[in-house]
């Protein structure tokens, strides 16, 4: 709300107020009806939807076959280091198709900043296979 200065008209107040919500007018009517639309929506699926518990359906499922084993035993780490690198340079040669496709009009100094950032890439790459990250030894 907008406080009225020392002073000031009540109606110069009014017509900022009015002012700001022919502003944001949609804005606050598109976030009231996708918030009403969304709580209709979860309501409904719980309405319609039917609840029929039994032992099959609570059950827990494996790719198929009965689970086996405690689900909390060990995992390698090395999993998670070899996902996390994947992810890591996979995402940076996304960086490479559009600099292949735009680099006839490229300036100067972004042809050698990408080939900074190849180096830095192969760099980063003889790091962590000399550190032996990637030997599953």
């Amino acid at each position: 709300m907008v406080v009225l200065l020392r002073g000031s008209n009540p109606l110069f107040s009014f017509f900022i107020m009015l002012f700001f919500y022919l502003e944001f007018y949609k804005i606050i009517l598109f976030f009231t009806i996708s918030f009403k639309l969304a709580i209709f929506i979860l309501y409904l699926s719980y309405w319609v939807s039917t609840n029929n518990p039994d032992v099959e359906k609570l059950s827990t499922y494996e790719c198929g076959f009965d689970p086996y084993g405690d689900a909390r035993n060990h995992f390698d780490v090395r999993f998670y280091l070899v996902g996390l690198l994947f992810l890591i340079f996979d995402l940076e040669t996304i960086f490479f198709l559009p600099w292949s496709i735009s680099i006839s009009f490229l300036s100067n100094s972004a042809f050698w900043g990408m080939l900074d950032f190849i180096l830095e890439l192969i760099v980063g790459f003889i790091y962590v296979w000399r550190i032996g990250v990637l030997d599953w030894e």
